[in-house]
């Protein structure tokens, strides 16, 4: 069956379509960002057919969606990616951008990730945790204002009141969507297994966990330690090129807001965890700086997460990882039993 690849241009009223048609004419369309519209645009489409998008966030969501529905593959690829694989072009409009997005898709089409829409309770979870995340940006500019007006001479009273009313106000709503978070978690038997198997690791709290199960998609869609530090930007990249050899760097393309969670709880770690404590004692030691020291932390820690998860086994302070020849002394003797 002929397959035929179409380059999507999202925005938020209508996405722009191009695509080579069976007798290798190009064609141009436009389709309005509604469910009647996206239905009636798949169901013109043949299963073998693809799609390839510019991934655009909330924009897409309703095309993956229906395309998942209706079984129609669509992969998603970040605007960077396109732009820095078609070297040096000029010019920018939507159908151009459709047609150099279809372009990388048959140019790159062993590189696509096919997008599989998240289900119910990941969908919820990440609407309860983004709107946490407002909360808490709008009650830490709340804070910060207050320590600016509390150097002003004169002070005033009601200005004060409701200012600590609205605090309130939001400590209670982020203490209440808190909650929601974590019924929601334990709700379902594959997320409750894996948020109480992260936070048994020193330094993984209840929110690292939380932000860890909704952005790996349950340590599924980024099912590797190594994948998950990278999206984290805790791990650094070789900077070497000929005889010029630069120090690692972490990448600046990565998800700051895990990263500054991930470095809370590598601050508890160090504190907790006496394993971590020496570990950071000695690299400070030797001279290393405390940011590198407590990304390296951050990596180790998601490498435990990762390894309890994959195990099934909840962490302990005290386990004691056996020689892997003993292991196979002890496995032969039983079997020989």
């Amino acid at each position: 069956m002929f397959m035929l690849v179409y380059g999507i241009d999202l925005s938020k009223e209508k996405f722009d379509v191009n695509f080579i048609d069976a007798n290798g004419k190009e064609k141009n369309q436009q389709v309005k960002n509604k469910v009647a519209a996206i239905s009636k645009f798949l169901l013109e489409l043949s299963t073998s057919d693809v799609l390839v998008a510019e991934h655009t966030g909330a924009y897409g969501d309703l095309l993956v969606y229906l395309s998942n529905q209706l079984n129609v593959s669509i992969a998603l690829v970040p605007g960077y990616t396109i732009k820095h694989s078609m070297g040096l072009v000029k010019g920018k409009s939507d159908p151009v951008d459709a047609r150099r997005i279809r372009e990388y898709g048959e140019r790159f089409f062993d590189k696509l990730k096919f997008k599989v829409y998240d289900d119910e309770t990941v969908v919820e979870l990440k609407a309860l945790y983004s709107l946490r995340s407002q909360l808490v940006k709008s009650r830490k500019s709340l804070r910060t204002g207050e320590h600016g007006r509390s150097q002003v001479p004169m002070q005033s009273i009601a200005v004060n009141a409701h200012i600590k009313s609205a605090l309130l106000a939001l400590d209670k709503e982020i203490e209440a969507l808190d909650n929601e978070i974590e019924l929601l978690i334990m709700a379902s038997e594959a997320t409750h297994e894996n948020y109480k198997l992260a936070v048994s690791v020193k330094g993984i709290g209840p929110v690292i966990a939380a932000d860890l199960i909704i952005k790996t998609g349950n340590f599924q869609n980024i099912d590797t330690a190594k994948k998950a530090a990278s999206y984290a930007g805790v791990c650094p990249f070789p900077n070497a090129s000929g005889k010029m050899v630069g120090k690692a760097k972490t990448s600046p393309f990565a998800d700051k807001k895990l990263k500054a969670l991930l470095y809370m709880g590598a601050k508890a770690a160090v504190k907790h965890n006496h394993e971590y404590r020496l570990y950071y004692q000695k690299k400070k030691q030797e001279g290393k700086p405390h940011y590198l020291i407590m990304n390296n932390v951050s990596n180790k820690m998601l490498r435990t997460v990762y390894s309890v998860v994959k195990n099934k086994i909840p962490y302990r302070q005290d386990f004691i990882c056996l020689d892997p020849r003993e292991r196979n002394i002890n496995s032969s003797k039983e079997k020989v039993a």
